[in-house]
């Protein structure tokens, strides 16, 4: 007797990762809204997104896809002096915080969430900083706490929660995370 009941099941599609090029900042910018939208990410809504996603220390960058639709979105960067992590790992190794990189601007569209999709991009973004003999660190708004529980989930070691000002008018309690040591 035939089961058919395997081949009448939809096809399952699984999420790809990829360098990001120009010409999928307008998807990226409209799956940060609706991230914006949902979750408050990022807090203050940037003026031009595209250009936010694009910051002047960009090393490199990375999406997602699921069913050829750009889904989620990544970037790794050089450490700026609006880091905290960078500064707190490298004292705690006792290295320069040169020898850190920077996982940011991530996000995932609230319609493709559950499919891992959060934790292959920061795992292509830490690769990525690895063969580049950098460590891995990010700071999060602590607000933010999804992404704190996925950091913690893929084993990421919270170094301090620190403020930081972001303005004169603004400032925010961010929780500072360094990837766990290479495998």
């Amino acid at each position: 007797m035939r089961n058919d009941s395997a081949a009448d099941a939809p096809p399952v599609h699984l999420p790809a990762v990829r360098p990001r090029t120009d010409h999928d900042l307008d998807a990226c910018a409209r799956v940060l809204a609706a991230v914006h939208e949902q979750d408050g990410y990022p807090v203050n809504w940037p003026e031009r997104p595209k250009l936010w996603l694009t910051p002047a220390p960009l090393v490199a960058a990375w999406v997602a896809e699921l069913d050829g639709r750009v889904v989620g979105h990544i970037g790794l960067s050089h450490p700026d002096d609006t880091d905290a992590a960078p500064g707190l790992w490298a004292a705690r190794a006792a290295v320069g915080a040169e020898t850190t990189a920077v996982v940011n601007r991530l996000f995932v569209s609230p319609a493709a969430r559950g499919h891992g999709i959060g934790a292959l991009l920061v795992a292509r973004a830490a690769a990525e900083a690895r063969g580049r003999a950098l460590h891995p660190v990010l700071d999060v708004v602590e607000s933010d706490v999804a992404a704190a529980t996925l950091y913690e989930r893929l084993g990421w070691h919270h170094l301090a929660t620190v403020e930081q000002r972001w303005s004169p008018e603004q400032t925010v309690k961010v929780r500072c995370y360094a990837a766990p040591a290479a495998p």
